[in-house]
């Protein structure tokens, strides 16, 4: 199964979007169970993933590395970082990592409105730098998106750079994290229907025509959807949330998601006391998703959002609607990419993504 290990809710930016901040948590901040625990309960895992996990992860480099010197036979290790103290991570463990995924929100302009002027410019650098150390695996350039974004420029941006060049782009819409819609939108309704769903629209044609010259841009939320698609793979919640993915908490207890630690429904055990195989499958998506007609795409796009419903029914509705229009342009081209796989401009191990479970949560 994949983990999330939390190894701290500290973080060193205040970015507009992100509710962590450590001081409003309740503690233990930093990890306050032994190593040895964390290693008897993993040990009853035969297929791991380990995502390391914050707050801000790379605060905690030595713990990090403690933890991947003492537990053996993980398949692949990961981090979910903000990429500032990236280049501080020795070689020799980078070279372990099969996924680094970097937060960075586009375009100079709008990744540092959100999160600090001069951090483009820092990411980018560490990102080089961290090349330059050995890692070649999976880089992924994971954005949060909100209103100052226009997601056909950021992502066709992020696809365009060189050194580094991010191997997948993988964007989460900024909605529903909290009680209040207003906290953070003027107007949520508006920026879906003039600004996202037809950015989605230019980005389906442009991802197309890309493919017809044998290039398949690795966007995360496109590829599994188009091979669920393109073969008709129906496919549980993509994140694996509460069914093969969990996080670990810095108290030991065990969430389905990371993001969700304070809420009592996501709680589903202890690392003291339960075992993998107790937790394996321990909950699912309820209506209205297994009710919908993109349920079997889809697959219920997140937990944490079905199960509380903080923009109400409403809201709920309205993201869900982003999806949908997501499901529909790609399945408009379905003919299209199944004539170019068929002619051999493109292969169908193309739309083979992930290999396994990297933290990317698939739907936007």
């Amino acid at each position: 199964m994949n983990y999330f290990v939390i190894l701290t809710r500290a973080c060193n930016l205040h970015c507009k979007y992100c509710g962590e901040d450590a001081t409003f948590e309740e503690p233990p901040i930093d990890i306050a169970y032994p190593i040895e625990v964390l290693k008897s309960f993993l040990s009853r895992d035969e297929n791991i993933t380990i995502q390391f996990y914050g707050g801000e992860p790379l605060l905690r480099i030595s713990l990090m590395e403690e933890i991947m010197d003492s537990i053996p036979n993980v398949r692949h290790w990961s981090v979910q970082t903000n990429a500032t103290f990236l280049h501080n991570v020795k070689s020799k463990y980078l070279k372990r990592m099969s996924a680094i995924l970097i937060s960075i929100d586009g375009r100079q302009e709008i990744n540092d409105s959100n999160r600090g002027t001069g951090n483009y410019t820092k990411v980018l650098d560490n990102c080089r730098t961290t090349r330059d150390n050995g890692f070649t695996s999976d880089l992924v350039a994971r954005m949060a998106v909100s209103e100052v974004s226009d997601i056909y420029l950021e992502v066709t941006h992020l696809a365009s750079l060189k050194k580094p060049t991010f191997d997948h782009i993988h964007w989460q819409i900024d909605s529903q994290w909290d009680d209040d819609p207003h906290a953070r939108w003027s107007d949520f309704d508006s920026w879906v229907d003039t600004s996202y769903n037809p950015g989605i629209t230019r980005l389906v044609s442009w991802w197309l025509e890309h493919m017809k010259k044998g290039i398949v841009f690795g966007l995360v939320p496109f590829i599994p959807l188009m091979k669920s698609i393109l073969y008709d793979l129906p496919s549980t919640i993509r994140c694996g949330a509460g069914i093969d993915s969990f996080a670990i908490n810095p108290n030991g207890t065990i969430s389905v998601c990371p993001i969700s630690p304070e809420f009592k429904f996501s709680l589903v055990g202890d690392i003291k006391q339960s075992t993998p195989e107790s937790i394996y499958n321990s909950m699912k998506v309820e209506d209205p998703c297994p009710q919908c007609d993109d349920f079997e795409y889809c697959g219920g796009r997140c937990l944490f959002i079905n199960k509380t419903k903080l923009w109400g029914e409403a809201g709920f509705t309205k993201v869900c609607s982003t999806v949908k229009h997501l499901l529909k342009e790609l399945s408009g081209i379905k003919k299209e990419v199944l004539q170019l796989i068929e002619v051999g401009i493109i292969s169908k191990q193309d739309f083979d993504y992930p290999g396994y479970n990297n933290g990317c949560e698939i739907i936007p």
